[in-house]
């Protein structure tokens, strides 16, 4: 195995660490890194390329012939989760629309790249997972502004266009190059490219990170009732995510890959773009539930793989339980 290949293991192992981690440099030297705000764009942009190389035009298209599990995890995606979101930042939140802005933005930003990893771990579908990644992404520039604007409406002050044109140079273009690439190598690029950019690409998610951090550090720094309220309220709405995603998929009785699929990739969030739009398009106060969601993301993917174990185990047993039971009564 190669060096590049043995440091982007141990980043996999360090990923709930990496994030808290990064938001914790950047509060540090927020009078440092805020000079570099203008690079988070650049950086998303080879994150989003790197993170993209593994996907094909061919395997998309071959999801797309059954898309509802597709279409499903989109409503949960930017309809039910952004909904719950400003229902409950309207309820706990209900003089602060910047707070409210943020929780929506939070939930309302496309799936995770990460999510790969943890579906991955946990035996999903990876094939559904790329093609649930891709779409959301080449579809995130409409319906992140859409759905922001029907929420929201002119409540709150943001620049809808330069958002439109700001998400398609960071996810579009990049994701569309790195796919003609996989097309155009035959997949070739996804066994020689890819691996040796894994490892950049976690790397960036940590400076992009710290570089949003540092632009929303005073908010940070000052542990009042409000951080406190806000931290919770994001932590609810990320575990939700999970949770939705799982239950909507045994409720079609899908497979098991696709259910482990659906929720990870209703809990994941493309953090890093989220807070990237927050910091260029919203006032800062926006950024806040976003640059927080970061801080749970990661760890809340690990303890729902551990759920995941116990509740498969303990269906597993259950038959064969009620089998002894019924034999000791007979």
């Amino acid at each position: 195995m190669s060096k590049l290949a043995v440091f982007n293991k141990w980043l996999e192992k360090i990923m709930p660490l990496l994030t808290p981690g990064s938001v914790a440099i950047g509060v540090l030297s927020s009078s440092w890194l805020q000079s570099y705000t203008f690079l988070a764009p650049w950086v998303f942009a080879f994150m989003t390329f790197a993170g993209s190389l593994g996907s094909g035009f061919r395997e998309m298209f071959q999801v797309l012939m059954r898309p509802l599990p597709v279409l499903v995890n989109l409503v949960i995606l930017h309809a039910l989760m952004p909904l719950v979101a400003w229902g409950l930042g309207s309820l706990f939140f209900p003089d602060d629309i910047h707070a409210v802005t943020g929780f929506i933005l939070a939930m309302i930003i496309p799936t995770g790249v990460s999510s790969l990893l943890w579906t991955s771990i946990y035996m999903g579908n990876m094939a559904l997972t790329l093609s649930i990644i891709v779409i959301d992404t080449l579809l995130s520039p409409l319906l992140v502004p859409l759905g922001i604007s029907l929420l929201l409406g002119t409540a709150v002050e943001m620049e809808m266009g330069e958002m439109v044109r700001g998400m398609f140079f960071m996810i579009v273009l990049p994701s569309l190059a790195a796919m003609t690439l996989n097309h155009v190598t035959r997949g070739r690029v996804k066994q020689t490219v890819a691996p040796a950019l894994a490892p950049f690409s976690k790397l960036s998610m940590g400076v992009i990170v710290a570089i949003n951090s540092s632009v929303v550090a005073p908010y940070l720094t000052q542990v009042d009732e409000k951080l406190v309220k806000t931290a919770a309220l994001v932590f609810v709405l990320a575990t939700c995510g999970f949770v939705v995603g799982w239950l909507v998929g045994r409720l079609f009785r899908w497979k098991r890959d696709v259910i482990v699929t659906l929720a990870f990739n209703s809990g994941m969030r493309n953090i890093g773009a989220g807070s990237v739009l927050a910091i260029a398009y919203f006032p800062p106060a926006v950024a806040l539930p976003v640059v927080l969601g970061m801080l749970f993301q990661q760890s809340l993917a690990a303890l729902f793989g551990q759920f995941l174990r116990v509740v498969e185990k303990e269906e597993q047993t259950a038959p064969v339980q009620a089998v002894e039971k019924r034999n000791m009564n007979m």
